[in-house]
């Protein structure tokens, strides 16, 4: 049910997350659909210590950037773990979770975080 996916270019193969219009490689304008890896490895990662005002109750965290087994590069939050305990090349994997609720009617809005392998 939950699962990333991104235009693949019919033309010249190159994979767009999120998908486009047009392939930002050659121009073209057809795309296939697949779904994306959902494991990886950290290519760099940062600690923020001072947040933006939205997500101050969750200061400190982690952010990285991820290159997925299909070599999409994602960035997002890394979780359940210890600082120390990341490094650049650390595998990790996709898992979807609530990332709040939104309006009266409380929808749910869920999103994608880094967890170790």
């Amino acid at each position: 049910r939950y699962r990333l996916e991104a235009g693949k270019c019919k033309k010249c193969g190159f994979v767009c997350f999120p998908p486009r219009l047009i392939c930002p490689r050659c121009g073209w304008r057809e795309f296939e659909t697949i779904n994306l890896s959902d494991r990886g490895n950290v290519l760099t990662y940062t600690v923020i210590r001072v947040a933006p005002h939205q997500f101050v109750d969750q200061a400190p965290y982690a952010v990285g950037i991820v290159e997925l087994e299909d070599g999409v590069k994602l960035t997002g939050q890394l979780v359940d773990c210890e600082f120390d305990q990341l490094k650049i090349g650390l595998p990790v994997r996709i898992e979807f979770r609530k990332m709040y609720q939104e309006g009266e009617g409380g929808i749910i809005c869920y999103g994608y975080k880094f967890v170790p392998e």
